[in-house]
């Protein structure tokens, strides 16, 4: 349930909510207080260097009036989740106002992510999590199958968050990534929405049961795909086996 601060009219209420907001995050500043928390997105996909991620917390009282800046930070951004902190003067919040969090990734001038739905401010909330969504860019019609792509599903049974499972495909066929333990390289043959994998040299380091168990799943996957769908607008590869059963699928780094 969402819930909105609305400061209320008498003194007293006010003395309550400033005694509460001087409590957040449990970090009490000379001149206003510090609210921490994380901007997600849940593409699995790393960021381009040097995009940053902006949190603002605004006055969004007026329906018809662009919202007021209450306070603004901006901190590196490589990946989800990002962590950040936020410093703002409780005296700048008025009676009777509506709050709520804004926030974006941008890498240079392009807007990659925002919020689409509204994140209320709540000072009892000591750590905020602030999911942002893609942003499809100015041309989404074509996405090359030649780049690199990171897993995010595997025969239907996904991925393991903390693994860099990836596949790059480059020019003339030419394939390399890494299963999340070994690196891997080979060849495909590619026609149309065709694509077959041929044999694939690896490397022969040991890891985690769990970590060989994917890279297994993942070279099982690429022996019997036959085909391969790319969704522009998400930025997905999907590769599918002669039935035409998904059998992996990427997103684009």
């Amino acid at each position: 349930m969402e819930r909105t601060l609305l400061i209320g009219r008498r003194p007293a209420m006010t003395l309550i909510v400033g005694a509460m907001l001087a409590s957040v995050a449990g970090i009490a500043l000379a001149d206003g207080t510090t609210i921490t928390g994380t901007v997600v997105y849940r593409e699995r996909m790393l960021l381009p260097v040097g995009a940053k991620a902006t949190v603002r917390l605004e006055d969004v009282s007026l329906a018809d009036a662009p919202a007021t800046v209450i306070a603004e930070t901006t901190v590196p951004a490589t990946t989800s989740p990002t962590a950040f902190s936020l410093d703002f003067d409780p005296a700048k919040l008025e009676t009777g106002h509506t709050y709520a969090w804004r926030a974006s990734i941008t890498a240079g001038d392009e807007l990659m992510f925002t919020t689409t739905e509204r994140h209320s401010f709540d000072p009892q909330v000591a750590d905020v999590e602030l999911l942002v969504q893609r942003v499809a860019g100015g041309d989404t019609t074509t996405l090359p199958l030649e780049g690199a792509w990171l897993a995010e599903d595997i025969a239907g049974g996904g991925v393991i968050d903390y693994l860099q499972t990836t596949l790059e495909i480059g020019a003339g066929g030419k394939v390399s990534g890494n299963g999340g333990c070994n690196r891997f390289s080979g060849s495909a043959t590619i026609a149309g929405d065709k694509i077959s994998f041929g044999e694939l040299a690896s490397t022969m380091m040991a890891c985690t049961e769990a970590a060989m168990d994917q890279e297994m799943k993942l070279h099982a996957a690429l022996a019997v795909a036959r085909a391969y769908r790319i969704d522009p607008a998400q930025r997905k590869l999907f590769l599918s086996d002669d039935a035409g059963k998904v059998v992996a699928q990427f997103s684009a780094m």
